[in-house]
């Protein structure tokens, strides 16, 4: 099986001098490395090609963000397996080995994410993607090891092979074939929840997503756009409205949407009076956008309504804030 690791940059020269070195270490025997760079103005180009001449290099045209940027570079590539690595991430030896094992075993794998853990507090799983995604019927994503923003410390408890919902896009192993079957990310979403929209169709598709515990790295998380930019809020909130009119193919749809905007709302309330306003003006703009979006995404539905139960529980928002469960096992 040939592996391609892509590394996405704009603009990220400091964390590629920084992480390169051990991407190349623990990779090059298993995989060939590419650098797909989104027209950065910084000198990204120049330190690879000077520093680590081994790297190819792709050069997009454009900055079209994660989802754009990703289908762009792999779009030329050969290998079988595309693994989808974020420039801010520190791996370990043989983090390649376990992933690509498995997909040979499984011809029905299409997705897999190895252990995430935070690079600043390495006992703990980091913020994106931790131990394996999942959403709940309204659609807001969690993982093992992470809900919302209570992160789990790492106790050997999800060193297993399993069964996923969403793979990370901080470190997501995708199959060549499944990835252009289902034509790539949906480039609408520019960044953020675009792997678990990929995830969600390939899975209609009749694909299986894994976590694979017995590999690890290492996540600095919010390198490329922090927690407190209100783009991220943006993003994330409008994303996710897109993903369920997209996707959820239950009568219950126009149900779920109206859920979530009082829901919305109260977390932009919730924003408000903590003096974040950006980010409670972030979550206005998103629905409006998503409004905006609607006619384009009820075509898109036709193609992409998914038959399979997408959940396992109906509200991640109750579970944590009314009934207090904090860890993924608690979830009910």
């Amino acid at each position: 099986m040939n592996v391609a690791v892509v590394i996405l940059n704009w603009n990220g020269k400091k964390l590629l001098e920084q992480f390169l070195p051990s991407v190349i270490s623990c990779s090059e025997k298993e995989a060939t490395i590419y650098l797909a760079d989104n027209a950065s103005t910084d000198d990204s180009i120049s330190l690879v090609q000077n520093k680590f001449p081994s790297i190819k290099i792709i050069q997009n045209k454009t900055n079209g963000g994660y989802a754009k940027g990703y289908n762009d570079a792999l779009e030329g590539l050969t290998e079988d397996l595309f693994v989808l690595l974020n420039s801010d991430i520190l791996v370990s030896n043989n983090w390649l080995t376990p992933i690509i094992s498995e997909f040979k075993k499984d011809e029905n794998l299409v997705a897999a994410q190895p252990k995430i853990l935070d690079y600043n507090n390495k006992s703990y799983f980091e913020y994106a993607g931790a131990a394996g995604g999942f959403i709940d019927q309204l659609g807001y994503p969690y993982c093992r090891g992470r809900i919302f923003n209570t992160l789990e410390k790492d106790k050997g408890q999800y060193n297993d092979i399993t069964p996923i919902f969403w793979a990370s896009g901080a470190c997501l192993f995708v199959r060549k074939t499944a990835y252009k079957e289902v034509d790539g990310f949906d480039e609408v979403f520019f960044t953020h929840q675009e792997e678990i929209d990929l995830c969600w169709r390939l899975q209609s598709k009749g694909g299986t997503i894994k976590y694979i515990g017995k590999s690890t790295v290492y996540h600095i998380g919010g390198a490329t756009l922090s927690s407190y930019n209100s783009k991220k809020t943006f993003y994330n909130f409008r994303n996710s409205l897109l993903m369920l009119i997209k996707n959820v193919g239950s009568s219950k749809i126009c149900l779920l949407l109206i859920i979530r905007l009082i829901l919305d709302g109260l977390a932009g309330f919730q924003f408000l009076i903590q003096g974040k306003w950006k980010h409670c003006l972030a979550i206005i703009k998103a629905h409006f956008s998503f409004y905006r979006l609607i006619p384009t995404y009820l075509k898109k539905r036709n193609n992409n309504k998914t038959q399979f139960k997408y959940y396992h529980i109906k509200s991640i928002v109750w579970n944590y804030f009314i009934r207090k469960n904090r860890t993924f096992k608690e979830l009910k």
